[in-house]
Protein backbone atom coordinates (compact mmCIF):
# COMPACT_ATOMS: atom_id res chain seq x y z
CA UNK A 1 0.00 0.00 0.00
CA UNK A 2 1.08 3.71 -0.60
CA UNK A 3 2.58 5.75 2.07
CA UNK A 4 0.97 8.85 2.88
CA UNK A 5 2.14 12.03 3.81
CA UNK A 6 3.20 12.06 7.61
CA UNK A 7 2.78 8.23 7.98
CA UNK A 8 4.80 6.04 9.69
CA UNK A 9 4.94 3.68 6.65
CA UNK A 10 7.51 5.71 4.83
CA UNK A 11 11.13 7.09 5.78
CA UNK A 12 13.16 6.53 9.17
CA UNK A 13 9.64 6.34 11.02
CA UNK A 14 9.40 2.79 8.73
CA UNK A 15 12.73 2.24 10.08
CA UNK A 16 11.71 2.99 13.75
CA UNK A 17 8.24 0.77 12.80
CA UNK A 18 10.44 -2.38 11.97
CA UNK A 19 13.07 -2.44 14.01
CA UNK A 20 10.59 -2.15 17.00
CA UNK A 21 8.34 -4.92 15.26
CA UNK A 22 11.34 -6.91 15.12
CA UNK A 23 12.89 -6.49 19.04
CA UNK A 24 9.41 -7.28 20.09
CA UNK A 25 9.69 -10.54 18.10
CA UNK A 26 12.70 -11.42 19.26
CA UNK A 27 11.71 -11.03 23.05
CA UNK A 28 8.43 -12.88 22.53
CA UNK A 29 10.23 -15.67 21.05
CA UNK A 30 12.91 -15.71 23.41
CA UNK A 31 9.81 -15.51 26.45
CA UNK A 32 8.29 -18.70 24.80
CA UNK A 33 11.42 -20.74 24.76
CA UNK A 34 11.81 -23.61 27.04
CA UNK A 35 15.44 -22.52 27.30
CA UNK A 36 18.18 -19.94 26.90
CA UNK A 37 20.10 -21.83 24.24
CA UNK A 38 16.73 -23.00 22.61
CA UNK A 39 15.61 -19.04 22.71
CA UNK A 40 19.08 -17.86 21.24
CA UNK A 41 19.00 -20.64 18.37
CA UNK A 42 14.79 -19.58 17.80
CA UNK A 43 15.81 -16.02 17.31
CA UNK A 44 18.44 -16.64 15.32
CA UNK A 45 16.61 -18.51 12.85
CA UNK A 46 13.57 -15.88 12.75
CA UNK A 47 16.06 -13.19 11.90
CA UNK A 48 18.21 -14.61 8.87
CA UNK A 49 14.01 -15.05 7.56
CA UNK A 50 13.34 -11.43 8.76
CA UNK A 51 16.58 -10.52 7.56
CA UNK A 52 16.06 -12.31 4.28
CA UNK A 53 12.89 -10.78 3.35
CA UNK A 54 13.69 -6.91 3.86
CA UNK A 55 17.17 -7.63 2.02
CA UNK A 56 15.07 -8.75 -1.05
CA UNK A 57 12.80 -5.86 -1.28
CA UNK A 58 16.01 -3.48 -0.52
CA UNK A 59 17.68 -5.50 -3.50
CA UNK A 60 15.43 -5.49 -6.15
CA UNK A 61 13.03 -2.47 -5.68
CA UNK A 62 14.71 -0.14 -8.21
CA UNK A 63 14.51 -3.18 -10.25
CA UNK A 64 10.67 -3.88 -9.45
CA UNK A 65 10.18 -0.52 -10.44
CA UNK A 66 11.48 -0.51 -13.85
CA UNK A 67 9.79 -3.82 -14.71
CA UNK A 68 6.49 -2.94 -12.94
CA UNK A 69 5.69 0.88 -12.50
CA UNK A 70 2.90 1.34 -10.21
CA UNK A 71 2.61 3.03 -6.80
CA UNK A 72 3.46 0.01 -4.40
CA UNK A 73 7.04 -0.30 -6.25
CA UNK A 74 7.28 3.83 -6.73
CA UNK A 75 7.01 3.65 -2.79
CA UNK A 76 9.03 0.32 -2.60
CA UNK A 77 12.20 2.12 -4.63
CA UNK A 78 11.57 5.71 -2.49
CA UNK A 79 12.36 3.77 0.63
CA UNK A 80 14.79 1.46 -0.23
CA UNK A 81 17.19 3.66 2.34
CA UNK A 82 15.06 2.58 4.88
CA UNK A 83 14.85 -1.11 4.27
CA UNK A 84 18.17 -1.51 3.94
CA UNK A 85 18.49 0.08 7.50
CA UNK A 86 15.97 -1.89 8.73
CA UNK A 87 17.77 -4.76 7.41
CA UNK A 88 20.86 -4.22 9.06
CA UNK A 89 19.00 -4.08 12.12
CA UNK A 90 17.55 -7.13 11.91
CA UNK A 91 21.09 -8.48 11.08
CA UNK A 92 22.07 -6.95 14.23
CA UNK A 93 19.86 -8.98 16.23
CA UNK A 94 20.65 -11.98 14.56
CA UNK A 95 24.09 -11.51 15.14
CA UNK A 96 23.33 -10.76 18.82
CA UNK A 97 21.35 -13.93 18.86
CA UNK A 98 24.45 -15.49 18.10
CA UNK A 99 26.62 -14.24 20.34
CA UNK A 100 24.08 -15.58 23.30
CA UNK A 101 24.95 -18.85 21.69
CA UNK A 102 28.30 -19.04 21.52
CA UNK A 103 28.32 -17.92 25.29
CA UNK A 104 25.09 -20.17 26.64
CA UNK A 105 26.21 -23.25 24.80
CA UNK A 106 30.04 -22.99 23.04
CA UNK A 107 29.83 -26.43 22.02
CA UNK A 108 26.74 -26.68 19.84
CA UNK A 109 27.53 -22.82 18.48
CA UNK A 110 31.31 -25.07 17.25
CA UNK A 111 29.63 -27.76 15.80
CA UNK A 112 26.84 -25.36 13.90
CA UNK A 113 29.61 -23.07 12.44
CA UNK A 114 33.46 -23.66 10.73
CA UNK A 115 36.06 -20.94 9.99
CA UNK A 116 34.42 -20.38 6.67
CA UNK A 117 31.65 -19.35 8.27
CA UNK A 118 33.45 -16.91 10.18
CA UNK A 119 35.50 -15.81 7.25
CA UNK A 120 32.26 -15.01 5.24
CA UNK A 121 29.96 -14.10 7.50
CA UNK A 122 32.73 -11.33 8.90
CA UNK A 123 32.90 -9.85 5.75
CA UNK A 124 29.44 -9.54 5.34
CA UNK A 125 28.66 -8.32 8.25
CA UNK A 126 31.26 -5.71 7.57
CA UNK A 127 29.60 -4.54 4.24
CA UNK A 128 26.26 -4.49 6.36
CA UNK A 129 28.17 -1.75 8.54
CA UNK A 130 29.42 0.01 5.51
CA UNK A 131 26.57 0.63 4.05
CA UNK A 132 24.57 1.39 6.99
CA UNK A 133 26.92 3.97 7.85
CA UNK A 134 26.91 5.60 4.49
CA UNK A 135 22.85 5.54 4.31
CA UNK A 136 23.06 9.07 5.40
CA UNK A 137 23.19 11.83 3.09
CA UNK A 138 26.23 13.33 5.29
CA UNK A 139 28.25 9.79 4.88
CA UNK A 140 27.14 9.45 1.34
CA UNK A 141 28.29 12.90 0.06
CA UNK A 142 31.74 12.37 2.79
CA UNK A 143 32.64 9.30 0.44
CA UNK A 144 31.38 10.70 -2.66
CA UNK A 145 28.68 9.02 -5.38
CA UNK A 146 31.35 6.53 -7.12
CA UNK A 147 32.87 5.06 -3.98
CA UNK A 148 29.22 4.78 -2.62
CA UNK A 149 28.16 3.19 -5.46
CA UNK A 150 30.64 0.55 -5.86
CA UNK A 151 30.27 0.13 -1.98
CA UNK A 152 26.59 -0.62 -2.47
CA UNK A 153 26.53 -2.41 -5.47
CA UNK A 154 30.03 -5.09 -3.83
CA UNK A 155 27.98 -5.16 -0.65
CA UNK A 156 24.69 -5.76 -1.88
CA UNK A 157 25.83 -8.83 -4.16
CA UNK A 158 28.11 -10.33 -1.73
CA UNK A 159 25.26 -10.18 1.11
CA UNK A 160 23.15 -11.77 -2.05
CA UNK A 161 25.83 -14.18 -2.19
CA UNK A 162 25.95 -15.15 1.04
CA UNK A 163 22.52 -15.87 1.71
CA UNK A 164 22.41 -18.12 -1.59
CA UNK A 165 25.13 -20.05 0.11
CA UNK A 166 23.95 -20.12 3.55
CA UNK A 167 20.23 -20.99 2.83
CA UNK A 168 21.56 -23.26 -0.25
CA UNK A 169 23.14 -25.85 2.20
CA UNK A 170 20.36 -26.08 4.47
CA UNK A 171 18.07 -26.56 1.47
CA UNK A 172 19.81 -29.40 0.91
CA UNK A 173 18.89 -31.44 3.51
CA UNK A 174 15.58 -29.83 4.93
CA UNK A 175 12.93 -29.01 2.29
CA UNK A 176 11.47 -25.85 5.16
CA UNK A 177 14.34 -23.92 3.12
CA UNK A 178 13.19 -24.19 0.07
CA UNK A 179 10.97 -21.00 0.23
CA UNK A 180 13.89 -18.97 1.22
CA UNK A 181 15.49 -20.22 -2.23
CA UNK A 182 12.86 -19.12 -4.13
CA UNK A 183 13.19 -15.62 -2.92
CA UNK A 184 16.59 -15.72 -3.55
CA UNK A 185 16.40 -17.36 -6.96
CA UNK A 186 13.58 -14.27 -7.48
CA UNK A 187 15.81 -11.49 -6.42
CA UNK A 188 18.61 -12.30 -9.24
CA UNK A 189 16.12 -12.88 -11.51
CA UNK A 190 14.56 -9.83 -11.19
CA UNK A 191 17.82 -7.87 -11.32
CA UNK A 192 19.43 -9.42 -14.34
CA UNK A 193 15.54 -9.07 -16.11
CA UNK A 194 15.88 -5.40 -14.97
CA UNK A 195 19.37 -4.86 -16.67
CA UNK A 196 18.79 -6.16 -19.58
CA UNK A 197 15.83 -4.00 -20.49
CA UNK A 198 17.73 -1.19 -19.14
CA UNK A 199 20.37 -2.04 -21.73
CA UNK A 200 18.04 -2.39 -24.97
CA UNK A 201 16.40 0.79 -23.90
CA UNK A 202 19.77 2.37 -24.28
Amino acid sequence: MPAKENSVWKGWQLTALISLSLLIMAAVAAAMSPSSVEAARLVIRLTARTSLVLFALAFTASSLERLFPSPATRWLRQNRRYLGVSFAVSHAIHAAALFALARLDPTLFLQLTNIGSYIGGGIAYAFIILMTLTSFDRTAAFIGPVTWYWLHTLGAWYIWVSFLLNFGKRAAVNSMYWPAMVVIGLMLVVRLVAILRRHRMA
